[in-house]
């Protein structure tokens, strides 16, 4: 309370916040504009009896629940992000440009992710109108309708990356991962209230149970994402003149979660981005195409695959996105260039092997974590049988990990100001 007063004290501080908050209300209002020519009582069964696409409704915000204008929501802007980062690996100039041509290469590379927003959101707007005339939630359509819808829904996803770019200018959180915090607790009420409407005093220690499990993963992602290994720099003494430099001992933090949330969300948009064009395909004439589309749906739905997969790739993109925001080797130069060494390690090539081990031991620790949270809620429904809180814990990991981080950004703000 004390940290928000102070916020709203400072002028400055006060005008970013409020932006951001009038940004939430563009983003919620937009998901509430509805496309014409859809069957809402088909399209609430659909997205009902499809676990996949039930998940990309509660991380668009309820958007496809009425197949609004932000029915894609970021998924096309994730996915684009996720597919350049894998381009570093492949193309040394991508990996040159990203990391070491400081803030005029990250904005290049960030445009050339913008860019390919546009086709991929064009692509899954395309498939997600197919898919559904296919299913009879969608009318018959004619091609002037057919075309301004498709182009309605890419240029709704794009919108909503230029919101959250907007928000993240601010330096007070992610906008993209403030966006996907605000769609997921704008769907809490009706989730809730789904939950009342069911609610049997037969189960009432079931509930008891999951609430007490919601406590520990919360509590667990809180530790997780302070806990940090704090590793010893010393710094040698330099005489000039007279006046003697250095000679301090202080430490280097590494994070147990330095990939915060976004292994989560990318993880999510692997599963999510070829189960929607393999329920398009599934329909396709070509026998041979059908069948294997059919086959990936099967092992979508599949509750023990998904789990399992879902988990490997929360663990993967935690190693991946460490990899890419933490380089050894150039920490180790900086502090070889600043006279500083690790007590008992030498400077140079020793330091950043070091560095590199004790990086890929903390973070198994932080990666099969977020991976267990992550498929929590299939082991809690195989056990309860409770399916309400389809994304319980991925939901519950995004929200917390925005809310430490955005404040983390607060206090960074507010610290600014008093220096």
């Amino acid at each position: 309370m004390n940290r928000l007063l102070k916020i709203f004290k400072i002028k400055d501080l006060r005008n970013k916040v409020l932006f951001i908050l009038a940004m939430l209300v563009v983003f919620r209002v937009t998901a509430a504009i509805p496309i014409p020519g859809i069957d809402p009582s088909r399209l609430k069964d659909f997205l009902a009896n499809n676990q996949l696409f039930g998940l990309i409704s509660a991380f668009t915000g309820g958007g496809l629940d009425n197949f609004s204008i932000a029915m894609l929501g970021l998924g096309p802007y994730i996915t684009a992000s996720i597919i350049m980062q894998l381009l570093t690996m492949i193309f040394p100039s991508l990996e040159q440009m990203y990391k070491y041509e400081g803030e005029a290469g990250r904005q290049r590379f960030n445009q050339y992710s913008r860019l390919l927003t546009v086709p991929l959101a064009m692509l899954q707007g395309y498939a997600f109108i197919v898919l559904l005339s296919r299913q009879g939630v969608i009318g018959q359509l004619d091609l002037f309708t057919w075309a301004g819808s498709l182009l309605v829904i890419a240029a709704g996803s794009v919108f909503l990356m230029w919101l959250g770019e907007l928000i993240s200018e601010k330096n007070l959180g992610n906008g993209v991962s403030l966006l996907i915090f605000a769609g997921i607790v704008a769907g809490f009420p009706t989730t809730v209230r789904q939950l009342l409407l069911t609610y049997s005093s037969q189960q009432i220690f079931t509930y008891i149970g999951f609430v007490i499990i919601s406590l520990i993963v919360i509590a667990g992602v809180v530790y997780l994402t302070e806990a940090q290994r704090n590793i010893p720099i010393n710094y040698a003494r330099r005489i000039r003149g007279s006046r003697v430099f250095g000679g301090v001992s202080t430490y280097l933090p590494m994070r147990v979660n330095n990939a915060g949330v976004m292994p989560i969300i990318f993880a999510l948009s692997i599963l999510l981005f070829p189960g929607m064009i393999a329920s398009f395909l599934s329909g396709s004439s070509v026998v041979f195409v059908a069948r294997i589309a059919g086959f990936f749906n099967n092992f979508v739905q599949n509750q023990l695959i998904y789990g399992i997969s879902y988990f490997l790739l929360v663990v993967l993109f935690t190693y991946f996105y460490t990899a890419v925001t933490f380089d050894p080797k150039s920490i180790s130069e900086n502090i070889q260039k600043q006279g500083g060494y690790i007590p008992g390690i030498r400077p140079g090539q020793p330091t950043s092997q070091f560095l590199l081990h004790l990086l890929n031991r903390v973070t198994l620790v932080g990666a099969i974590f977020l991976g267990l949270i992550a498929v929590l809620p299939q082991i809690v429904q195989g056990a309860t049988g409770i399916t309400t809180f389809a994304v319980g814990g991925t939901s519950i990991l995004i929200v917390v990990s925005v809310i430490l981080e955005t404040m983390k950004s607060a206090d960074a703000q507010l610290s600014m100001y008093e220096y």
